[in-house]
């Protein structure tokens, strides 16, 4: 209950940071590309810091935006069906099999502003397998095509999440049927009414800024009523599973094809709704043919084009990378970037993303110092930093961590939220705290409680001493040595300093770096004989405190 209790106020009040305005032309210091890597990726280590400070924040992203994706998801699945297959003929995926793929592209993955980028758009854009039809390939092949879209047009990466199979599955709209008087069916409204409420939209109209239009009386202005639900989900109809011969059997999700988890949706015109479908102040005439590709582009591009879009796609990016508040200014020139790209491009998601991480709000010393600034770190953030931080490498090289969703874990893993709300909601404010009563909000703090917070810390005090995932041969799969650290083992203060660029940014308090090293140096080195135990019992200790503190699990 402490530890819940400081990360609040380490929330609410002022942090100190050496980082300076990404305008001012220097390169920038370690600490600062530490501070930059928490923000653009799963966190720092020696070799992207070194990285940023060789190349500048603006030719990091270059790099980072132009680089070939190493692999994807489902071919690791793919590979690991068949290596399953060698021995058991009849063996499935189950979940396990993506979380392998996802920790060991998050921690070791080169192209890590695409990683971080995918599980922020995942949690935008929300499918989980703790739905039980969601097929473990299929989520590895959504997962991947996020992130193939992390940095192309938004406009495109709506598409393809509305066809992807597995968003039709969860959201119930693959085998979506047009209206049936005689019968009394309408159309499942599951995604009409969820790709406007959480993926484009929002609930009320906006200003540029993020902030919430009002009528007279002051009341929020809704964006669509469920009027507008109606006439979309007409448009959500007649979409089944790819078939190269689709038919009646096919539509209905038999004589499956063996791709048909991974490929985009087809239209089924014979099941498309040819009734007038009004939505959003636009009208679909009445036709006497379907046409359900047509209805779809002119649903989607109204989407798109709706002035709500801008601000409320690029609040929540800054809100996963960057800050849970940012001021309505920086939500303003981000969602302005996302209208015009400066090219008369909109939705062009590299443009957005590079002026998210570039922002004087998300690179000024002088705002990070705020009291309303930083955000709670996600768990899975954590534990990739650390291992990324300690350079853990895995035994197997499968990466054999499985779900960490448990109370008694971690809370969270990528693609298994407990709804399509994911972990958290966006506005969400913990309720009884300065942080909600100065109108500020914590989304991270939906899944804090004082069992998780006991969960993080007994599992991160684990995972620091012998490692993540499987045991293997006797020992963990996913571990680390502590090499460079107990390197520096004999002399706390260096060895503090060191764990303090890593995860802190260079930013840990004297109070903490006092703390810290005295423990530290409370563990004694042997006068004689080897000291290797308690130099490594140093340095596990000088992390498990830093990653334990709320100035560690609030990022700044």
């Amino acid at each position: 209950m402490r530890l819940w209790v400081g990360m609040l106020a380490a929330l609410s009040v002022a942090a100190c940071s050496g980082v300076r305005s990404a305008g001012d032309g220097a390169p920038p210091t370690s600490d600062e590309a530490a501070r930059f890597l928490a923000q653009a990726s799963y966190g720092a280590n020696d070799a992207a810091i070194a990285q940023v400070k060789a190349a500048g924040y603006s030719g990091w992203i270059d790099q980072q935006m132009t680089m070939a994706r190493p692999t994807t998801h489902q071919a690791e699945l793919e590979a690991r069906l068949a290596q399953l297959r060698a021995s058991n003929p009849t063996a499935t995926l189950n979940p396990a099999d993506f979380y392998y793929s996802y920790w060991g592209q998050a921690i070791s993955g080169p192209d890590q502003l695409r990683q971080r980028m995918k599980l922020a758009l995942s949690e935008i854009f929300v499918i989980s397998l703790t739905d039980n039809n969601v097929d473990t390939r299929g989520a590895g092949s959504y997962y991947d095509m996020l992130g193939a879209n992390a940095f192309g047009n938004f406009r495109t990466l709506l598409e393809q999440v509305t066809l992807h199979p597995m968003m039709g599955i969860y959201l119930t709209w693959l085998g979506n049927q047009k209206e049936d008087p005689a019968t009394g069916r309408k159309p499942d409204e599951n995604y009409a009414r969820e790709v406007m409420q959480l993926m484009t939209i929002g609930l009320y109209q906006l200003n540029l800024d993020g902030t919430v239009r009002t009528d007279g009386a002051g009341r929020p202005i809704p964006t669509y009523t469920s009027d507008d639900i109606a006439g979309l989900a007409k448009v959500f109809t007649g979409y089944s599973y790819y078939s190269p011969t689709p038919n009646l059997t096919t539509f209905r999700g038999g004589q499956k094809h063996a791709d048909a988890a991974v490929r985009s949706m087809i239209p089924y015109p014979a099941y498309h709704s040819t009734s007038a479908k009004s939505f959003l102040g636009v009208t679909i005439p009445a036709s006497g043919s379907a046409d359900p590709s047509g209805d779809l582009k002119i649903a989607l591009d109204t989407l798109f084009n709706h002035p709500n879009v801008g601000p409320f796609i690029s609040k929540q990016l800054i809100q996963r990378l960057v800050t849970s508040n940012p001021s309505p200014a920086y939500v303003a020139r981000v969602a302005r970037i996302f209208n015009n790209n400066g090219a008369g491009v909109r939705g062009d998601m590299s443009a957005v993303v590079r002026a998210i991480l570039l922002d004087e709000e998300a690179r000024s010393a002088a705002v990070a110092m705020g009291v309303n600034y930083g955000k709670l770190r996600e768990p899975v953030v954590r534990v990739a930093h650390w291992a990324r931080a300690f350079n853990a490498t895995s035994q197997t090289g499968n990466w054999l961590i499985a779900s960490t969703s448990a109370n008694t874990s971690l809370g969270q893993s990528a693609l298994t939220s407990p709804s399509v709300f994911n972990f958290f909601r966006p506005g969400y404010a913990p309720p009884n705290t300065r942080v909600g009563a100065a109108g500020l909000v914590a989304p991270e703090f939906q899944i804090v409680d004082e069992v998780t917070v006991a969960g993080y810390l007994n599992t991160i005090q684990s995972v620091i001493d012998a490692g993540a995932g499987a045991a293997t041969n006797g020992a963990r799969d996913v571990r680390s040595s502590y090499a460079a650290e107990t390197a520096l083992a004999a002399d706390p203060g260096a060895l503090v300093d060191r764990v303090n660029l890593l995860l802190l940014n260079g930013r840990m308090s004297p109070v903490l770096r006092t703390r810290i090293v005295e423990a530290v140096g409370g563990v004694s080195l042997p006068a004689t004989g080897s000291q290797d135990a308690a130099r490594l019992n140093r340095a596990k200790l000088a992390i498990y405190m830093t990653m334990g503190s709320p100035e560690y699990l609030v990022q700044r």
